[in-house]
């Protein structure tokens, strides 16, 4: 079975990085090693990573 990897418009991706974001800055943990102390530097990389536990859902 082949996993569908859904591709995001850029304002689902703002707001899924936005969101992981503000998480991180309230103290979430950080899913990914690295060096960076931004957290939306830090979303970024977790979204390019495909780590981020959140998920869209559109309407039909």
């Amino acid at each position: 079975m082949e996993e569908k990897r859904e591709k995001y418009t850029k304002y689902e991706k703002a707001r899924i990085i936005g969101a992981r974001a503000l998480q991180i800055a309230a103290g979430a943990p950080v899913l990914i090693k690295t060096e960076e102390i931004d957290p939306i530097e830090i979303a970024i990389e977790e979204f390019e990573k495909g780590v981020i536990p959140i998920t869209v859902k559109r309407d039909k």
